[in-house]
């Protein structure tokens, strides 16, 4: 069963950085695209960048272009998402997920918290 525990969440600043990181277990995580998502109070959860197997391929939700960078080791089973310039709105609950054959995402984390204060 492969499950996945982010970390790295905290308090910021607005304008400030914090990277999260997704660890994964089970051996074929390289095979996986994999992709961070968030939910605020009140909002549905969102999507807000993926990766694919390699690690070349990169995409972004137009809200966080620019300002966040996912990225992948998969010799370490873990996926990270480098945010930097974070704004009050950020704040949320980020959640990593894997990307099934089909193109849905089977697997979940449990989430961590990002607060941005202004």
């Amino acid at each position: 069963q492969v499950q996945l525990v982010e970390s790295g969440g905290g308090l910021v600043q607005a304008g400030g950085s914090l990277r999260l990181s997704c660890a994964a277990s089970g051996r074929t995580f390289s095979a996986y695209f994999m992709g961070w998502f968030r939910q605020a109070p009140g909002k549905e959860r969102e999507f807000v960048a993926a990766i694919r197997w390699g690690g070349a391929t990169t995409y972004y939700a137009n809200s966080v272009k620019g300002r966040f960078t996912i990225s992948r080791d998969n010799a370490k089973n873990t996926v990270y998402l480098q945010m930097n310039s974070l704004k009050p709105e950020d704040t949320a609950v980020y959640y990593c997920a894997r990307q099934a054959t089909g193109g849905t995402y089977d697997v979940w984390g449990q989430g961590t918290q990002v607060t941005v204060s202004s």
